[in-house]
């Protein structure tokens, strides 16, 4: 038996396979989201006192911390990294799961030719899961960069929202903006993504003939097209989400969104775009690198491909 064979018979199938993609999606969202905490800060701040934090990104870290000290810019770190864990588990470990699904169900010749509806079909189903495990971390971390004073972390912040607010109101206010920002923002994320990996590949040759560090380049490139295209279809929501986790507000959570929004106007809701643009970016490049490399590193190598030979 060739090296290929014995390497094809010991991959990991079934369960086992998505639990290692699960767990490399998981890696890499609480890493990169974690390590950006600082730039999530400053971002937050110019959405939420747009007249105080005015002068661009590179001020904004200046002027927090000059008035909290450097530690203010690791608020939320906890929320930000055990929230963007799970959450990554169940969209990347999602996504491979559903693209699957959908292959089997339409059969390879029809999902190859349909593959941009199967991508954003597999990406919004999986986002929407990923959304319940992520909604009361973020609704933490947010009252915790927008209340300074409100909690001392992430279990004190968390375990305050609960018992003053419940669970639904609490941590779920903002769970119809998240899906608005989230499900467009993996759809669009993970369809850039494949679109811009399929056209760099086709351009430099077969993956199987490229090494390690140049698929690495590859998903890194493809990555910071996908994350910047995310960013901007995803921005408004995204302003939504952290004006609503401010307060605990009153009325149904559309009425309060249809509020915000009408306050904001078209410019308000795209208030710290720019760091957006730059967060999101550099995080999803480095996401797509380090999802696959963590899934080499686990044998998990076998998810299914629908790129066009």
């Amino acid at each position: 038996m060739s090296t290929f064979q014995q390497q094809a018979s010991l991959a990991p199938t079934g369960a086992a396979l998505y639990a290692r993609f699960a767990l490399a999606g998981a890696i890499c969202c609480g890493v990169t989201h974690g390590a950006l905490t600082p730039v999530d800060v400053v971002k937050t701040r110019i959405q939420l006192e747009p007249t105080v934090y005015n002068k661009g990104m590179a001020a904004g870290f200046r002027q927090v911390v000059k008035a909290e000290g450097a530690g203010a810019l690791l608020t939320g770190f906890g929320p930000t990294f055990a929230g963007y864990f799970l959450q990554g588990a169940f969209k990347f470990g999602g996504y491979e799961f559903w693209k699957k699904t959908a292959i089997d169900l339409v059969g390879q010749e029809n999902a190859v030719n349909n593959r941009t509806a199967i991508y954003l079909v597999s990406a919004g189903i999986a986002e929407f899961f990923a959304d319940v495990a992520l909604c009361p971390l973020e609704a933490t971390r947010i009252r915790l960069v927008s209340q300074p004073t409100f909690a001392t972390g992430l279990v004190s912040g968390f375990s305050r929202i609960l018992k003053e607010e419940g669970a639904l109101r609490g941590f779920y206010s903002g769970f119809g903006p998240i899906l608005l920002k989230q499900i467009p923002y993996t759809m669009a994320k993970f369809v850039v993504y494949e679109r811009a990996y399929e056209s760099i590949i086709g351009a430099v040759g077969p993956k199987e003939k490229l090494s390690s560090g140049s698929l690495t380049a590859v998903n890194l490139g493809s990555g910071l097209i996908a994350g910047m295209a995310a960013a901007v279809i995803s921005q408004p929501a995204d302003t939504l989400l952290s004006k609503i986790n401010k307060t605990s507000g009153t009325g149904s959570v559309m009425t309060r969104l249809a509020g915000l929004a009408g306050e904001l106007g078209v410019r308000g809701l795209f208030l710290g775009l720019g760091p957006r643009i730059v967060m999101v970016g550099t995080l999803t490049a480095f996401q797509f690198a380090i999802y696959a490399d963590i899934k080499k590193a686990l044998g998990a190598t076998n998810s299914v491909e629908i790129r066009k030979a």
